[in-house]
């Protein structure tokens, strides 16, 4: 049996929010690679969808996408579609993804990047705000998408890792499971003697 603890989901995901509002405003402008600088709504946005998923996901998507359009200079609404067709996408098949696989998190991710990366440069392109299609493929969004996946692994272990470990009372039931087994056979044996 599963229990939803929803205080705990819900600090949790003001916490994270609030996290990459901080590093979006303060870190990603002065730490770049070529023209590229790391993406903290899709951070954000890829955590909610990967552990919640659903209406939640694209919401948290489109809010994150949202809050990042109204930061930067780009059209108003661009990352908030793009960050809410990703969080569908992430979050469409199963739910808490983030537990226990790292290795599955950082590849969906760094395919989530990429494309996010790729769609928003190639329509600023179209709008005027970069040069060249070598300017948008390769000095922005290849840049972005790398920057964006590496503060992004902090995340992702902390989520499959760390938080998977302490799930609170899923992780209580397997240890009284192990005990209650133990606790059995040691009740057997003494029966048959």
């Amino acid at each position: 049996m599963q229990v939803s603890d929803k205080n705990r989901n819900v600090r949790g995901a003001v916490v994270l929010a609030v996290l990459c509002l901080v590093l979006q405003l303060a870190l990603a402008p002065n730490v770049g690679l070529g023209n590229g600088r790391a993406n903290f709504a899709l951070i954000f946005a890829s955590c909610v969808a990967l552990q919640v998923g659903g209406t939640s996901g694209v919401i948290a998507g489109f809010v994150a996408g949202l809050l990042f359009d109204l930061s930067s200079t780009g059209p108003i609404g661009l990352m908030a579609f793009c960050l809410s067709v990703s969080s569908y996408l992430l979050g469409m098949e199963q739910r808490n993804r983030m537990a226990g696989d790292l290795g599955a998190t950082m590849a969906l991710f760094c395919a989530s990047a990429l494309g996010v990366s790729v769609v928003y440069h190639l329509a600023m392109l179209l709008v005027g705000q970069t040069s060249s299609i070598v300017d948008a493929l390769f000095l922005r969004a290849l840049p972005t998408a790398l920057l964006t996946a590496v503060f992004f692994v902090p995340f992702a272990y902390y989520f499959s890792r760390v938080r998977a470990a302490s799930g609170g009372l899923g992780a209580g039931s397997i240890r009284a499971g192990r005990l209650g087994g133990s606790r059995g056979a040691s009740h057997l044996g003494k029966r048959g003697l």
